[in-house]
């Protein structure tokens, strides 16, 4: 009985340290920045993030760098938030990919899809393949 649960565990673990794991850096315009992976955070970084207004929109930016020297592929997605802190338009915002070469930086930006955004995050995540 003892030997089948320990089997049990030890495949449970296995099988989950195989998974791909999504989770990654989220930074908010509000200057919050929540890091859900910390492996991810040693090779990431996400900063400098700014908003403007383009017109009457939300116009958000932030700045996604490697901390490793080998080429990462990444994705990164923006949300918009009204002033009373629901989604806008999530469904529509799709994740963008993003190749980064070692050390290298790029800012990304978006913009809101109506006036009504009063503030925004941008979450960066490992792209896997399958």
């Amino acid at each position: 009985m003892k030997i089948t649960q320990w089997l049990m565990i030890a495949l449970a673990l296995v099988v989950t340290g195989c998974a791909n794991h999504t989770a990654g850096i989220s930074a908010s315009s509000t200057g919050d920045i929540r890091v859900d992976n910390r492996k991810f955070e040693s090779e990431v970084s996400v900063s400098d993030v700014r908003q403007r207004m383009s017109g009457d929109l939300l116009q958000g930016s932030a700045v996604i760098a490697s901390r490793v020297a080998t080429d990462l592929r990444l994705q990164y997605k923006f949300t918009w938030y009204d002033a009373e802190g629901f989604t806008l338009e999530d469904e529509a915002s799709s994740w963008k990919s993003l190749k980064l070469h070692g050390m290298q930086q790029m800012q990304v930006a978006a913009v809101a899809p109506n006036p009504q955004a009063s503030r925004f995050e941008v979450y960066v995540r490992k792209a896997f393949s399958h």
